[in-house]
């Protein structure tokens, strides 16, 4: 299990909160974090085995696209949550298709929004962990710490 850390400590140390998971494969690849205390799309598509932290192309999400973000991971955390307490199976899970009608409108909305600009900033993520739940409403368990690619 991953080393986890306070919440204090990781605002300490520079880590910013993490709203929404877009993917995770062996860490994150995409969402929505914070860079310098603004909502920030995030996306790496470099994946290799290395112990180090993965470059992101970041760019920023508007009020719009952060609200809309934040409304579909809602419906997911609330579907996790009944995942993990065994009364729905995975089958039910709304990014299937056809679960959820306000979950598939937003997908559609999202799109445009979660495509990297040309002119994305790349940077390096440094990933820290807090001690709640993995999934929550207001973000998830992992926060990210920024520095300028070389």
């Amino acid at each position: 299990m991953a080393e986890t850390w306070d919440e204090e400590q990781l605002i300490a140390d520079g880590f910013e909160h993490v709203h929404v998971e877009l993917e995770w494969y062996d860490g994150p690849r995409a969402g929505l974090a914070d860079v310098d205390g603004k909502p920030y799309y995030f996306q790496s598509n470099d994946y290799d085995h290395a112990d180090e932290a993965d470059v992101y192309s970041v760019w920023p999400a508007s009020d719009t696209a952060v609200e809309l973000e934040r409304e579909q991971w809602a419906i997911f955390a609330k579907w996790n949550e009944r995942h993990e307490a065994g009364t729905v199976g995975p089958e039910t899970h709304p990014g299937r298709g056809g679960i959820d009608a306000r979950y598939d409108e937003l997908a559609l909305l999202l799109v445009p929004y979660r495509q990297a600009p040309h002119d994305a900033r790349r940077l390096v993520g440094e990933v820290r962990f807090d001690a709640g739940a993995r999934y929550r409403v207001d973000g998830l368990d992992y926060w990210f710490r920024w520095r300028p690619s070389r």
